[in-house]
């Protein structure tokens, strides 16, 4: 690892210059949102661009890992908003739900789920490290999923597919968008019924 730059204090791992850029980028990003540059980035840290450029391949690679960073306490508001909710489909109905509601107030994870960054998404939503963000936050669920007969295997496949919901209403939130009982409504004859129904 190169040791200098970094405002003179050089990090001692790879793993310290990540947290350092990760922390410079959930800065600028809660400043200015989806004008981050990896420019600003490198110069809140006190490296170039080229630096930044070694740890992340892209913009996009950069704002993923950041809003990953942040992800902990978005999840644990959707954790606690569906607290108490012990049945399969409305638990996952209303987490649904709830995430998409909730989604335009984060700059983190709105950024990385952006319409405009469609392409990224493609590819994010259902990357290992996303899928392994979901897969926790289904099993916090107050949900005893194998009493309601669901596997290991079954949850994972349930995080993946929670991620594509999530993400085709992102790309195209629908003319007029669907929210409050109608979105409810609407995922639950889709999704919550396919649960029940399973």
């Amino acid at each position: 690892m190169r040791t200098h730059g970094w405002a003179g204090s050089a990090p001692a791992t790879d793993e310290e210059a990540v947290e350092r850029i990760l922390t410079a980028a959930s800065a600028a990003i809660d400043a200015v949102g989806a004008s981050v540059k990896i420019t600003d980035v490198a110069r809140a840290v006190g490296v170039t661009r080229q630096t930044v450029y070694r740890y992340f391949e892209s913009v996009d690679a950069l704002l993923f890992a950041a809003a990953v960073h942040s992800a902990s306490s978005f999840l644990d508001r959707v954790h606690e908003h569906i607290a108490g909710i012990a049945q399969p489909d409305v638990a996952l109905v209303e987490g649904i739900a709830f995430v998409l509601e909730a989604l335009p107030e984060d700059k983190h994870m709105s950024l990385l789920l952006s319409p405009d960054r469609a392409n990224a998404l493609g590819q994010a939503v259902t990357s290992e490290l996303a899928v392994e963000l979901a897969q926790p936050l289904l099993r916090a669920f107050d949900v005893d999923w194998a009493a309601n007969g669901f596997t290991d295997a079954d949850l994972d496949e349930l995080a993946e597919f929670v991620l594509r919901i999530i993400s085709s209403f992102v790309v195209d939130p629908g003319r007029p968008p669907r929210t409050g009982a109608d979105l409810r409504r609407f995922l639950d004859n889709w999704v919550g019924r396919g649960l029940r129904n399973r």
